[in-house]
């Protein structure tokens, strides 16, 4: 099991904060997430790492944006917002995964792009399920793509596109790994 670091902690800080806001019980919210209490209870303790699909659930549970569980803030924008090069929202979500969000400031977002950096490892990704589709696009090094049964490797050009709700993961193949991503959940 990961341990949370600072970010996650403090995602899982907003959530209780909401969570005890809205009155909904630990139970109830376990039960949303098809996941046990004792489970649930380390993810908001900020004991274990939340998958993103995780913070997804949890967000339309408690019926916000993810944004205001990453960042504690709600998007303002509705026409268009614009993210400079390295100015995304930052989220490093376990030793070796980064995420950059480039669209948390639009609200009512139907797609959730981001640029994932991961750094090679000899551990397996870690593989989670979520509703939608997805589409990664390498840009720099090798990215190896688990879905399902099958093992996709991705150089610098290459994309895939696939239903997230097959097991599935990625990880930096033998140097640092940069893509793309696009979530449609």
């Amino acid at each position: 099991m990961r341990k949370a670091n600072e970010a996650s902690r403090e995602i899982a800080k907003r959530i209780k904060e909401l969570r005890e806001i809205l009155d909904i019980t630990a139970d109830d919210m376990s039960v949303s997430l098809g996941v046990s209490v004792e489970e649930y209870l380390r993810y908001e303790s900020g004991e274990k790492d939340i998958p993103i699909s995780t913070i997804y659930k949890i967000a339309a549970a408690l019926n916000v944006d993810y944004t205001v569980l990453l960042t504690g803030d709600d998007p303002k924008m509705d026409t268009y917002t614009v993210v400079r090069r390295g100015e995304g929202v930052h989220v490093d979500r376990y030793e070796g995964y980064k995420f950059e969000s480039l669209a948390a400031n639009f609200k009512g977002k139907e797609m959730e792009p981001m640029i994932v950096t991961l750094q090679p490892s000899d551990d397996k990704a870690p593989l989670v399920i979520h509703g939608g589709q997805e589409f990664n696009f390498c840009l720099k090094g090798r990215v190896r793509v688990t879905v399902g049964k099958n093992e996709i490797v991705l150089c610098k050009g290459d994309s895939i596109y696939f239903n997230p709700g097959l097991p599935h993961g990625q990880a930096a193949d033998g140097e640092t790994a940069v893509f793309l991503t696009v979530i449609n959940e």
